[in-house]
């Protein structure tokens, strides 16, 4: 399987240091000091238990790669409608695309029954790009659990997990689905192939949507959100919402709020994602992670009054910041 790692920072550089050590053929696609660093050194990925060295052929221009057989985007959600034009070149007839961005994805009614099937999500992407260019006829959905940060250019740390749940959009378990699956655990990753990678989504998101604003706007950890009485009953109050919303579309919450935001504080003393681009002045996942819930509460007909008055906070904040995408 030739596999093409889209985006090679944390997780990208934590899958292609795996897949490439247990023999895979993979290639990253980065740029910048990461890049060079990865193409003069190598790829280092430092674990609390080892540390790592693989050599992965790593490029900035995929039109080199062709064709892939797989290719795992690990970009944020704003990044991937400008690389489009690099990604598309990529894609043959049989290509799968495993969708390993954080937050609501494009492709989420393509294919479900009833009046919303194929809807498109304008948060996530604006003009149907992504549906248009990439098709959500290549992709397996991907939920990522493992917490990673490129600690200086070439080097990646785990900070823990090892999962990586996939599956097939209609529910079906897929020969190709098995064969990533597969790759993955050759690599030394747990990739269970679900049924139902909706609702598992959902999971994820429901920590992404209240956790990440309110990171950004308190500066503060995952562990002191889900402790500090007033923020908990922040988070808590949004993942409701959000709740209600899912739910409304026939997700199944496999947990309770609370049992949810204890997990995310039994994380420890860990930066969100959103408020690590802030502090590095990145862009912000605001459109997948806050503003797609919001989008979906509109279509279902549900009110979201305490994630619209995050979401008007933390826009505001990333405004001053520097760190909101360009709508256009």
């Amino acid at each position: 399987m030739r596999v093409c790692i889209f985006g090679a920072g944390a997780i990208g550089g934590l899958l292609g240091a795996r897949l490439a050590n247990a023999g895979v053929d993979v290639s990253l696609v980065d740029r910048g000091p990461h890049l060079a660093a990865i193409q003069k050194n190598g790829l280092e990925l430092r674990t609390a238990n080892e540390s790592l060295h693989a050599r992965p052929n790593a490029v900035s221009d995929a039109s080199v790669l062709g064709p892939q057989d797989c290719v795992f985007i690990g970009l944020k959600a704003h990044s991937v409608p400008p690389a489009l034009p690099a990604i598309v070149p990529l894609l043959g007839r049989e290509t799968i695309v495993v969708w390993g961005v954080n937050g609501l994805p494009w492709w989420y009614f393509y294919g479900v029954d009833g009046p919303l099937r194929d809807r498109r999500i304008e948060a996530v992407d604006p003009g149907d790009q992504q549906w248009d260019q990439i098709g959500p006829q290549r992709v397996l959905g991907c939920v990522v659990y493992p917490a990673a940060e490129v600690e200086s250019p070439g080097i990646v740390r785990l900070i823990e997990g090892d999962r990586f749940s996939i599956g097939e959009l209609d529910g079906s378990r897929s020969e190709r689905a098995s064969a990533f699956a597969k790759a993955l655990v050759t690599a030394g990753f747990r990739a269970p192939v679900r049924t139902k990678i909706r609702d598992e989504i959902w999971i994820k998101l429901w920590g992404n949507l209240s956790f990440n604003p309110i990171s950004v706007l308190t500066t503060a950890t995952l562990d002191v959100i889900a402790e500090n009485p007033e923020t908990r009953a922040i988070a808590r109050a949004m993942m409701v919402e959000g709740q209600a919303i899912g739910e409304k579309l026939g997700v199944r919450f496999a947990i309770d709020v609370d049992k949810r935001i204890d997990g995310s504080g039994a994380v420890g003393a860990h930066k969100t994602s959103m408020l690590q681009d802030l502090e590095k002045g990145r862009l912000m996942e605001v459109g997948a992670l806050v503003d797609a819930v919001r989008e979906l509460g509109r279509i279902v007909d549900l009110p979201t009054p305490t994630i619209d008055i995050v979401a008007g906070l933390v826009r505001q904040r990333a405004l001053i910041a520097g760190c909101l995408p360009d709508p256009n």
